[in-house]
């Protein structure tokens, strides 16, 4: 019976961090070998950590990296790894004068690399721009042997196309293929790989074993579920989506069976522990230990809190609440009970002192004019000046608290509440955020964000009254319009098409057109829809097309 005992080490590496993802190969290879492993599959770049993007085009780091591939080489025993890293090709870019670069793969056993395998297809589209500093690889698909069964190498793109490479290696006798990935997340993205997965096993009648990483990378996600297929296309094996994992089969060639299949996430859930992993990554990974929230007694600074603590502790966060003459008793009830409930330190600052200093200032140039929106953004540039005094005073990042549905629109105050080191939820439309918000409380069996902040209609507070509704249309309208124009790329008239109103579109798309030069100039955020502002919608801030 043929039959293979492969690892899949679903690892969190730091682009860049060669030493520390140095170390994190060793140790997952060292607890393969001791489970008796045949095999152990790193992700994509593990070395590099993915994506590298331009750190690639400096020759020192590419040296850096393949002088780790060796050091790592010489540790292997029988156990094979399957390792990536940045290789260097044989010709030079005609342009730039720059060796041509390769997404590899190095095939390690017996102390030496044995054999290297280049990235054939190269995405770039979306968040992927890897045509920009690799070559595609070219020539013979070699296949290894592990035990006495062939095994095919492919890596991450490679897999996706059904007349790609892992249908050749079929074709030359493999029964195994070894897929390794950077695959970034968005909701839904789990069950179109497995889709995918099981569709290229049972067409190649072999067996897939693909291995993803995990953590946070800047905007981007990378949840891992890494999995095991059959030659029919059954899922035998699947990892937990957002932690690192060292998963063991045995991959019975002839006879498989079931082994361990983590459950899949619901949205809410998954939309939630995205968020989680995102902001501790990129807090941890940058060298931050605290964060600082405003805490307005609002569903968005409430969510927000909520991912804090449930990535960096509640020690870690620090909420500040900064009422003004518009705010509500409510809301500043509000957001001390929150702040109970997580268990965080919440002081309150009032703008208001500072608010009528800048009406002082500036009354003699606004003289003759009635208030607008002019002074509501100066109270929000005083919230803004706060956080960022706070964060230079003791080291702390302040985290933003804009959703997608306000980015989109323009509703923010650029300098205001826009400033800060990282937008959690810049990517999460506000049916979502109510959405993730119950989950919140449902996954902590008990109330966190208070009930009066999931129902009260959600508002700025920077004048008498104001809701969100008296200068949007209700978010159970604008959203859907949002993902149409903005994730799903139609124009307005094809919107209109499917019955949205025609008026509410127009202005909609108007507005998301004319806030590109504000979104341009907000924090990174975590990207969990297929299209998100920044990597992968790249549209011209000087744009005169309306579609």
């Amino acid at each position: 019976m043929a039959n293979l005992r492969i690892g899949l080490a679903q690892l969190n590496p730091t682009v860049g961090d060669l030493a520390g993802n140095r170390a994190l190969i060793i140790d997952a290879y060292r607890r393969a070998v001791d489970a008796g492993c045949d095999l152990v599959a790193f992700p994509e770049l593990s070395i590099t950590g993915y994506p590298p993007e331009d750190l690639v085009l400096k020759p020192g780091f590419v040296r850096d990296n393949r002088a780790v591939l060796q050091e790592l080489a010489a540790l292997t025993t029988r156990c094979v790894a399957v390792i990536g890293f940045v290789d260097v090709g044989h010709g030079h870019d005609p342009g730039s004068g720059r060796p041509h670069l390769h997404n590899a793969a190095a095939v390690c056993a017996n102390g030496a690399v044995k054999s290297i395998h280049h990235k054939r297809l190269l995405p770039n589209y979306d968040v992927f721009d890897e045509e920009r500093t690799f070559e595609p690889g070219r020539g013979e698909h070699r296949l290894i042997e592990v035990g006495g069964v062939k095994v095919g190498i492919s890596i991450c793109e490679d897999i996706w196309h059904p007349d790609g490479p892992v249908s050749e290696q079929a074709a030359l006798g493999a029964r195994v293929n070894i897929n390794i990935n950077g695959s970034p997340f968005h909701v839904g993205k789990l069950a179109e790989r497995e889709r995918m997965l099981a569709q290229r096993a049972r067409d190649n009648s072999c067996a897939i074993v693909y291995v993803n990483q995990v953590g946070g990378q800047d905007e981007l996600i990378f949840d891992g579920a890494s999995m095991v297929f059959d030659a029919r296309g059954n899922l035998l094996a699947r990892s937990p989506q957002f932690v690192s994992d060292l998963m063991v089969i045995d991959v019975e060639l002839d006879s498989p069976k079931p082994s361990i299949v983590a459950p899949i996430m619901d949205r809410a859930e998954e939309l939630y522990e995205a968020l989680v992993s995102g902001t501790r990554d990129y807090v941890r990974k940058n060298k931050f230990t605290d964060v600082v929230i405003g805490l307005s007694g609002g569903i968005d600074s409430s969510l927000v809190a909520a991912v804090a603590v449930d990535a960096l502790g509640a020690d870690h966060v620090h909420g500040v609440s900064m009422p003004s003459r518009y705010s509500s008793e409510g809301s500043k009830t509000d957001a001390h009970e929150l702040a109970a409930a997580l268990g965080i330190d919440i002081r309150t600052i009032s703008i208001e002192p500072v608010f009528r200093s800048y009406l002082d200032v500036l009354g003699p140039s606004f003289e003759g004019r009635d208030a607008d929106l002019t002074e509501e953004n100066l109270q929000s540039r005083c919230r803004g000046q706060i956080l960022m005094a706070l964060s230079n005073k003791f080291g702390w990042m302040v985290l933003t608290t804009g959703n997608k549905s306000e980015m989109a629109v323009g509703y923010f105050t650029i300098y205001g509440d826009s400033v800060g080191g990282y937008a959690v939820i810049k990517d999460v439309l506000k049916l979502d955020v109510f959405a993730i918000s119950r989950h919140v409380n449902e996954r902590a069996g008990r109330v966190i964000i208070p009930e009066s902040v999931l129902t009260k209609p959600p508002s700025a507070e920077l004048r008498p009254d104001q809701r969100d509704d008296q200068s949007l249309p209700p978010y159970e309208v604008l959203d859907p319009i949002l993902s149409l124009y903005v994730e799903q790329d139609r124009t307005a008239s094809e919107i209109i098409e499917l019955g949205h109103p025609e008026d509410v579109v127009r202005r909609i798309a108007r507005l998301v057109d004319l806030n590109e030069y504000k979104r341009r100039q907000c924090p990174p955020g975590v990207r969990v829809s297929e299209k998100a502002f920044g990597k992968d919608r790249r549209l011209p801030i000087t744009n005169g097309y309306r579609g």
